[in-house]
């Protein structure tokens, strides 16, 4: 899961800085998240998924399928 993160920031030509402002924390705490050392809490995941236009199982690593679901309005 945390490659996929990187990966997906990697894309975008993001820098983990710019990834931590949107999610409103510093960016040690943010690579914290990328290197695995810590584990990532829901809301943050959903906030990625929305960021990233992906699904959460994407960014879990539960499948290869970026497209997120349906949301629910």
């Amino acid at each position: 899961m945390y490659n996929r993160l990187r990966e997906l920031r990697e894309d975008k030509d993001l820098t983990q800085k710019e990834v931590a402002r949107y999610l409103d924390m510093s960016q040690t705490g943010y690579s914290q998240y990328e290197i695995g050392k810590n584990d990532i809490p829901t809301r943050v995941l959903i906030k990625l998924a929305f960021f990233y236009n992906v699904s959460i199982d994407y960014l879990l690593n539960l499948t290869n399928e970026t497209q997120p679901y349906k949301r629910v309005e």
